[in-house]
């Protein structure tokens, strides 16, 4: 029992050590291998290279098909390149599993030594992340170790020897036995890796090996579904279309793995060396084969998991994809997209408030809907962003946290504004059949001009952090406030000059304009985040230059 619970925990310690690798490779590289990515989905041949680098990166095609699923569910990639870049991962994971099982044992504790140094003294860098793919490339080549050492004595238990023995003979068996060890240990990888030590010590006959490992890439495309089954279609469709692959592979090569087996027990090297090879082969001819089906696949699981329509009216997030968690700089990306298409229901808001303002009263009703929509957004952005752990971010990701929070805030007390002073306008102007002066409206529509200006000029900024543009909101700030001032003088002058109707709307003007400089203070605040860093940024730099000041 104790043996078997090394063996256990080896398995275990190869699967942590490939979701250290994973987050620490995203969380130094997680942008650029979305750029990768989304910019390799043109051509097939490069999509399929692209699979096979990001696998060999990441060290599991599970890690990238989830990328590449949470891509397709968000819009940025089409559903036939992806399948060609799960196609290229499939390769990837069987070439690492053919260089991790080379003896790499002197590696092992260099790797965490200098990894455990390097994450430890710098954790908030890039070279602190670097230390923890040390660590994690480190426990893999000792869990394999582990594994080898661990199962060699259950293996030659009289009772194992028995257990194994009931798998010859049924080609189907032994692969669904294969898929159940990959899901059970999360890993493909680690399910071909077993397989091959239990085939080095002959508990299993080369024959069961190779259907144990189809079986175990037929596995992987079961784990990918289970993955998927909280995406939206588009994700699901992916995982659909890798299972399939995986399927088709199975049924063509498992009526023929006889006469395989007998071919390849002539080449005279190792059982365990040809599971390794098979693998690599198997996945090499099958992915090189599907990439020209992709097309039609991904035609086919577009028909089998149809766009379910939305019951509920309200707008849902679209970018907070949950599996980005573990990799800060991908999850600030996707709420920053986020809070923009907040920004975006809200200058609808402004619209549709400027077209009440104008008589078209019918519109305060779809304004109230999309305050709605902003506060479900909000909420969706709050949430996402607090699940980050704040402690693993570097000081840019932290401020750039801080700015994302802000702005969904701002945005969020933006949108009750607009809903009020639309519901204002309805009661106070066109239910009392009262309506604006001629000169009162025209200075209304100048500054609601100036603050949808103003609005989309502050999601540039919020976007680019560009210097530039921040001092010209700041500028556009300032001669907003001081136009709104002179407008109000000008309506205090029509109140001497006794116009009836600035006399009977005076109350609900008065309130436009401080409702409108409000609103323009609330999109401006991004402004100072930018120009404050550049502030700090030249400080920094005076102080550098001042001898004695320690760098």
């Amino acid at each position: 029992m104790l043996t078997l619970l090394h063996l256990l925990s080896a398995i275990s310690l190869l699967v942590w050590g490939t979701h250290i690798v994973r987050t620490g490779i995203m969380r130094v590289f997680g942008a650029n291998l979305r750029r990768v990515l989304s910019s390799s989905v043109e051509k097939k041949p490069l999509a399929f290279v692209s699979g096979i680098g990001v696998t060999a990166l990441v060290q599991s095609s599970n890690a990238t098909a989830l990328l590449v699923t949470s891509f397709v569910a968000q819009g940025l990639v089409a559903l036939s390149p992806a399948l060609v870049i799960i196609l290229g991962a499939d390769v990837g994971t069987a070439l690492m599993a053919r260089v991790l099982t080379f003896d790499l044992s002197w590696l092992s504790p260099l790797l965490i030594f200098v990894g455990v140094a390097f994450f430890l003294s710098r954790k908030q860098t890039r070279a602190g992340q670097m230390g923890r793919v040390g660590i994690g490339l480190g426990l893999i080549l000792l869990a394999l170790e582990l594994i080898v050492s661990a199962a060699t004595p259950i293996t030659q238990a009289s009772g194992v020897k028995v257990l194994f023995s009931s798998l010859t003979g049924d080609t189907i068996l032994d692969a669904l036995t294969g898929a159940v060890f990959a899901i059970i240990s999360y890993s493909s990888l680690a399910a071909v890796l077993l397989t091959a030590t239990l085939a080095a010590t002959g508990v299993i006959s080369l024959k069961v090996s190779l259907c144990l490992v189809i079986g175990a890439n037929l596995g992987s495309g079961i784990l990918a579904m289970i993955n998927a089954s909280k995406q939206n279609a588009a994700g699901r469709r992916v995982a659909l279309g890798s299972l399939l692959f995986k399927l088709i592979g199975c049924v063509i090569v498992l009526p023929f793995i006889g006469p395989l087996t007998g071919l390849l027990a002539r080449i005279g090297i190792p059982d365990e060396e040809l599971v390794i090879y098979f693998h690599v082969f198997y996945n090499l001819i099958r992915c090189l084969a599907l990439v020209p089906a992709a097309g039609m696949m991904a035609r086919i699981c577009e028909l089998w998991i149809a766009d379910v329509p939305e019951d509920d009216p309200r707008l849902r997030p679209r970018h907070l994809d949950v599996s980005a968690i573990d990799t800060p700089t991908l999850a600030l990306a996707n709420a920053a997209r986020e809070t923009l298409r907040m920004g975006d229901v809200v200058e609808h808001m402004l619209i549709l408030q400027h077209e009440v303002m104008h008589g078209k009263i019918t519109q305060d009703r779809e304004v109230r809907r999309l305050d709605d929509d902003v506060d479900v957004l909000y909420t969706a952005i709050k949430l996402y962003l607090a699940q980050i752990h704040k402690e693993d971010l570097g000081e840019d990701d932290s401020r750039r946290w801080a700015e994302i929070i802000e702005m969904a805030l701002n945005l969020e007390q933006a949108g009750d504004i607009i809903e009020r002073m639309t519901g204002d306008i309805t009661a106070k102007s066109h239910d009392t059949r009262r309506a604006f002066s001629a000169e009162g409206l025209s200075e209304l529509d100048n500054l609601h001009e100036k603050l949808v200006d103003n609005l989309r000029l502050s999601l540039s900024v919020f976007l680019s952090n560009d210097l530039a543009s921040a001092k010209r909101l700041r500028r556009s700030k300032h001669r907003f406030r001081l136009l709104d001032r002179r407008y109000a003088h000008a309506h205090v002058d029509r109140l001497h000059q006794h116009n009836v109707q600035s006399i009977e709307t005076s109350s609900l003007h008065l309130g436009l304009l401080g409702d409108m400089k409000r609103l323009n203070s609330l999109f401006c605040a991004v402004a100072y985040n930018v120009l404050d860093k550049d502030e700090k940024e030249d400080e920094r730099e005076e102080l550098d230059d001042v001898p004695g000041i320690a760098k």
